[in-house]
């Protein structure tokens, strides 16, 4: 037995020297620096700080180099460092609607207070490839990107003055942490906007078409979509006011979706929410669309047995790091159980056997 373990080591251990050797690649091309992922692929850093629950563009670069542009690997390289980290204090709940703004767009109107702003975004891109960018060493010159808009006002702020909109409820109440506790169910929608905004961006996604497709009978529009930094404050209780110590990016989206009414509530608009690191707008859109599918209880609505509306099987199979350890654990060694399987059919095939004879 120690021979085969240390055997094993030996194994492990040339594995992760050809992994080494795997992820430099050619030696003879430059090597890819944190500071050329952060720059260059900073969607990519942004979907690492959002599922890994973590706010750190060079470190989440920094994982993907390791992980050799396994995002989901570098996610989970994520997740681990930041279990070591201490816990200093607990930030104000960040206030979007003093976004200073990159892109801005709404599908219900199209004359805003602050104006559309496309921002940087692939939505009118022709979808081909632009074999320029393989020229390396030359940079096309880019127009000048427009400044960041103030504060603005929010799009269902105008549909709130007339009553046409569902009022958010206000809570005092802190919400549970789940980065720090166990997932249970039912959750309230605080967790569930957890679970979903560290959640995997493609079961997100389906979900979220399935909805569409008439699995949830959600039809909605994007009432706004807001991509832009936020000011991070600290309460300091030796001060006795709150010090803003950084800013961070995210995207937020508010669909703006239809409701009938019931025997108490008139015929209104409902929301749905979506808020996550960075730049990651399909990610946000997602999740807001199955945040409002997830409403379906509290609205007075039926289910209709469709996935995206079972609590259920949308929180419990949402983490791709829960996910991954659950499906990569099967091609670890199951000697042991495998030979039992083996055996049992062998007695089932040879009781069959006499059974015929």
């Amino acid at each position: 037995m120690y021979v085969a373990v240390k055997g094993g080591e030996r194994a492990i251990d040339n594995a992760h020297a050809f992994l080494a050797e795997e992820r430099r690649g050619d030696p003879a091309i430059p090597e890819l620096t944190v500071a050329q992922i952060r720059a260059q692929m900073a969607l990519a850093v942004n979907r690492v700080m959002a599922e890994g629950s973590l706010y750190d563009p060079d470190l989440a670069a920094l994982a993907i180099k390791q992980s050799r542009g396994d995002l989901i690997e570098a996610i989970f390289l994520i997740r681990a460092y930041r279990t070591t980290l201490p816990r200093l204090g607990c930030s104000r709940p960040i206030d979007t609607g003093r976004m200073a703004a990159v892109r801005r767009v709404s599908a219900t109107y199209k004359d805003l207070p602050g104006g559309q702003v496309l921002g940087p975004t692939f939505d009118y891109t022709h979808r081909l490839i632009d074999f320029a960018l393989a020229a390396e060493g030359t940079a096309a010159q880019a127009p000048l990107a427009s400044a960041p808009l103030g504060p603005v006002p929010r799009v269902t702020g105008f549909l709130d003055r007339e009553g046409l909109i569902e009022d958010e409820p206000a809570s005092e109440a802190t919400p549970r942490d789940l980065t720090r506790e166990p997932m249970e169910l039912p959750a309230d929608r605080a967790l569930r906007l957890q679970a979903l905004t560290r959640g995997d961006e493609g079961f997100i996604l389906s979900l979220a078409y399935s909805s569409q497709r008439g699995y949830g009978r959600t039809h909605p529009f994007v009432g706004e979509l807001r991509i832009g930094e936020v000011a991070v404050e600290l309460d300091i209780p030796e001060l006795g006011f709150a010090v803003e110590i950084g800013a961070i990016t995210v995207t937020e989206c508010e669909t703006v979706n239809q409701f009938t009414g019931s025997r108490t509530q008139p015929p209104q608009f409902t929301r749905g929410y979506g808020l996550v690191f960075g730049q990651t707008e399909r990610k946000a859109i997602s999740m807001s669309l199955v945040d409002r599918a997830l409403r379906w209880d509290e609205l007075g609505e039926d289910n209709t047995g469709a996935p995206v509306q079972d609590q259920e099987f949308v929180l419990m199979h949402a983490d791709n790091i829960q996910a991954t350890g659950f499906l990569e654990h099967i091609k670890l060694p199951h000697y042991v159980d495998f030979q039992s399987e083996l055996e049992l059919v062998r007695r089932l095939r040879a009781g069959q056997q006499g059974a015929a004879e």
